[in-house]
């Protein structure tokens, strides 16, 4: 699969249907008790001002001109206490469904990220990060004004719009028939605009998505940046990725805002239509209308449209959503390729015996990286993987790691095939040190304790003495203790693998994997090193992916990896005397040995 850059838009895989609200509902139901006093809270605010109309009619037909000075002081104080009772449930409202919602998102966040974890290394080289991290962020926060006042708010509209219906149908059937003759236009229009809308939104969280990843690509690599005085060019890029972003928005939103003159529009024509007939009806006098009815339903009239409009608002929100909620459970809905099978059991503690059956793998269809790869790896054995860049070693190691799945073949570790145990049993027995080490933020200390949690202080130290990294952490300000930022910029790429190396080797595995361990080492520490390793590698299986003469020559036995196969093994001297590939890369780097001691 071709990687997903920051200027290609992501296409979806699964288009939006009722299911994706459907698993939203699944997040929401969990807190249907908190719902339910919210909708409960909302209903009595809603009744508490639909008596106000109720009231002011009262005291127009009956009570000023009967000059009942108490029955009007008995309705103000039953305003006043409506007005102050809706304020009271609003108020609580509020804080509810902002805890409820945050709840929601949480646990939303939580899912997405834990599912992260689980996905195969192909999934992240697939696509950059940046178009990764929105969706755990910015996706799921786009739902919070949805879950905190989209929803109840729909449910406590529709209700207000019974008890609406209801009153102005008890005052006088007609004037309510006459308010409800725009609403069939509404509906009309609003279903005409829903494709566009969704499509709109979906051309935003594209746009947004790629120059999330831009930003997170240049943070990534500003060093490079600076060092090559790319700035100009990097701000011409941004500027593109923003003004995409910009003019997606803009589109969007310029629909959404169609949907609020549009509904304004047809209320007003509504309420004007009811003026019309209403005055006109008291005027001739044909039907029965008192005054106070005609101004309790102008009342009710507003009050008709306002959640007819806030239902479209709603629609709104939920067309402009799909667009997240769909990125969001494709996210979710990524296949786990590499997990426990149902009937996976854990491994038990291991000697470290590896053994290759036919092994042949692809990252991509029809390119093969390994093909029929054998071989038997005795527990306490340590073996060298040589050969050049892009040969295979890197994935034999990871697929020792379980990193992938292999497509054909088998591979054991003690007879355990690799396949039917649990991956957390296989992995917490492997000391595993990539090629691209990674330093998290934090201390010294709690980066190399990070394999092992329960390590003691004494045991990291020992661990950094064995690796050489103990003198110069010392030297640092606060020692162990001392803040390192993400990626540990503050420390030399050498710091950064000696560091990484300690927290491999603390766990103390039974299978120890270096991929290009020493790469970034220079000779003199790596010379200071061996005598480390080679205490530290006794009685461990370990395989050392090296091109370093100093890291092979020690192995018990070295594969030369060449386009996917081994095209010879032994020990060094063997090699040596074959006189093949291995005995041609050994003089080369030998004769650059002698070069730099020279010097």
């Amino acid at each position: 699969m071709a990687r997903n850059k920051f200027d290609v838009d992501e296409e979806l895989q699964t288009l939006f249907n009722g299911q994706h609200l459907k698993r939203l509902m699944g997040y929401i139901r969990p807190h249907r008790k908190a719902l339910t006093i919210t909708v409960m809270l909302m209903i009595i605010s809603s009744i508490a001002l639909l008596l106000g109309p109720y009231l002011v009619r009262e005291a127009i037909d009956h009570k000023i001109p009967d000059k009942d000075v108490d029955g009007l002081i008995m309705i103000s104080i039953g305003l006043a206490l409506a007005m102050l009772t809706s304020s009271v449930c609003l108020k609580f409202r509020i804080r509810l469904m902002s805890s409820v919602a945050q709840k929601i998102i949480y646990t939303l966040r939580e899912d997405i990220f834990l599912h992260l974890q689980k996905l195969p290394f192909s999934y992240f080289d697939n696509r950059p990060h940046g178009k990764i991290i929105i969706r755990v962020v910015n996706y799921v926060n786009a739902l919070n004004d949805l879950l905190q006042n989209g929803i109840i708010n729909v449910i406590t509209d529709m209700f207000s719009l019974i008890f609406i219906v209801i009153f102005m149908f008890a005052i006088d059937v007609r004037l309510t028939l006459i308010s409800m003759v725009g609403l069939p236009v509404l509906i009309v229009v609003t279903f005409l605009l829903k494709r566009a809308q969704r499509i709109r939104w979906q051309r935003v969280s594209s746009k947004q998505s790629n120059l999330n990843a831009y930003v997170h690509e240049s943070i990534c690599g500003i060093k490079v940046t600076q060092s090559f005085a790319r700035e100009e060019e990097n701000k011409n890029i941004f500027n593109t990725c923003n003004s995409a972003y910009k003019k997606s928005w803009m589109s969007a939103v310029r629909l959404v805002h169609l949907m609020w003159p549009i509904s304004e529009n047809i209320s007003t024509l509504s309420i004007s239509l009811l003026f019309y007939m209403g005055t006109s009806w008291l005027a001739y006098g044909e039907y029965i209308i008192t005054v106070g009815t005609l101004v309790a339903f102008v009342s009710y009239i507003g009050r008709f449209w306002g959640p007819i409009m806030n239902l479209s608002n709603f629609y709104n929100q939920i067309i402009m959503a799909m667009a997240y909620l769909e990125r969001i459970f494709e996210t979710l809905d990524e296949e786990i390729v590499v997990k426990d099978q149902k009937d996976a059991y854990p491994i038990p503690t291991i000697a470290g015996s590896v053994t290759f059956s036919n092994v042949g793998f692809a990252y991509e269809e029809n390119n093969p990286i390994l093909k029929g790869i054998n071989f038997h790896v005795e527990a306490g054995e340590r073996i060298a993987l040589v050969g050049s860049t892009g040969s295979g070693k890197t994935t034999i190691i990871n697929l020792i790691s379980r990193f992938y799945d292999i497509q054909e073949g088998d591979i054991f570790v003690d007879g355990h095939d690799i396949q039917k145990v649990t991956l957390a049993s296989l992995r917490q027995q492997m000391g595993i040190m990539m090629q691209d080490t990674f330093i998290f933020s934090g201390t010294i200390m709690d980066n190399i304790r990070y394999g092992k949690r329960d390590a003691t202080e004494e045991e990291i130290i020992q661990a950094a003495k064995e690796v050489k990294a103990h003198d110069f952490i010392m030297k640092m300000q606060d020692g162990y203790q001392t803040e390192v930022n993400e990626r540990g910029s503050r420390l030399s790429v050498g710091q950064r693998q000696l560091i990484s190396f300690a927290r491999a080797l603390l766990a103390k595995p039974a299978i120890l994997i270096l991929d290009e361990a020493t790469s970034s080492i220079d000779t003199k520490t790596e010379m200071a090193l061996q005598e480390g390793l080679e205490r530290l590698l006794e009685g461990r299986t370990s395989f050392v992916v090296a091109h370093r003469l100093a890291t092979i020559k020690n192995a018990d036995r070295i594969f030369y990896i060449r386009d996917g196969r081994i095209i010879e093994a032994g020990t060094h001297e063997e090699l040596i005397d074959l006189g093949g590939a291995y005995y041609k890369l050994f003089m080369t780097q030998y004769e650059i040995l002698n070069n730099d001691i020279a010097l």
